[in-house]
């Protein structure tokens, strides 16, 4: 994560920051605060405070991580020099505001089912280089991160089972070239797939894409047979807020949400210089 945000802040300054070098006095030492323009849940405040001292700005939060947030709340406040402060701006406010967002989208869709013994997950749909800041925002919103990264678990998907046969052999082939550490969930698209991988020992069977009817249908089926608990079931693909109720009162156990983190709305947050004196 240290990487990427040096990364973003090199992409931002160029060659330099001719507009603050050219206006703004050398050593200027400066108080500022940063102001929600937004409603939502508070992400990634810890990270901009690492950002800011690392360049030697002091910095006071106004409120926690995982705060509810209003339209005018102060989030927290800065001191030190003015052309640091003002470098930081964009970089700090981009990845607040983003992981803001995400935390929100989270937290609104967990609340929904707060009801339902039902966990909201994220998926790996997250922006290009910026996905662990994403999935700790969903933590923070009260979702699972589901997998960081490729190695954190075997996770079948439609690509591998079409390059490998059908998802019963996926299956099988990964229980017996995969470490007994990992665990192993494959993705079905119908009532037969479904109980073959439960019976056959999938940590975890995603449902793809099914409609409430087709999800309640593979839960009874599993039922009857009696390997219901024999695999945690998720479901997935395109459900959205005013269909995820139908999906949780069927009884399964995660429901992960691309839209998350690939459509959040980010936060409208904005950084100001509130005085100024020479040191």
């Amino acid at each position: 994560m240290q990487k990427i945000i040096e990364y973003m802040l090199a992409e931002d300054e160029g060659f330099g920051d001719i507009t603050s070098n050219a206006v703004v006095d050398e050593d200027k030492t400066v108080s500022a605060y940063i102001k929600s323009k937004d409603e939502g849940i508070l992400a990634g405040i810890n990270v901009i405070r690492d950002l800011f001292e690392e360049y030697g700005v002091k910095v006071n939060f106004w409120l926690a991580e995982g705060s509810e947030i209003s339209n005018g709340d102060m989030l927290l406040s800065l001191k030190g020099d003015a052309r640091t402060i003002l470098l930081l701006e964009r970089t700090a406010l981009n990845l607040l505001m983003r992981m803001s967002g995400v935390a929100s989208a989270a937290r609104y869709y967990a609340d929904l089912v707060k009801d339902s013994d039902v966990r909201i997950a994220g998926t790996r749909k997250t922006s290009p280089a910026i996905g662990k800041f994403d999935k700790y925002a969903l933590k923070v919103g009260g979702a699972d991160t589901h997998r960081f990264a490729l190695d954190d678990m075997v996770l079948i998907k439609d690509n591998h089972i079409a390059a490998c046969g059908t998802p019963l052999e996926a299956l099988l082939k990964a229980k017996e070239n995969t470490s007994f550490s990992k665990k192993i969930e494959i993705e079905v698209e119908s009532l037969d797939d479904a109980v073959d991988c439960v019976q056959n020992g999938a940590d975890i069977v995603m449902l793809d894409n099914m409609t409430p009817s087709e999800v309640k249908e593979v839960i009874d089926k599993l039922n009857e047979l009696n390997i219901r608990q024999n695999s945690l079931i998720e479901v997935s693909g395109g459900i959205t807020d005013e269909t995820i109720l139908d999906y949780a009162n069927l009884g399964v156990d995660i429901i992960s949400i691309g839209a998350l983190t690939h459509s959040s709305r980010s936060l409208n947050f904005s950084l100001k210089i509130e005085e100024s004196q020479s040191q």
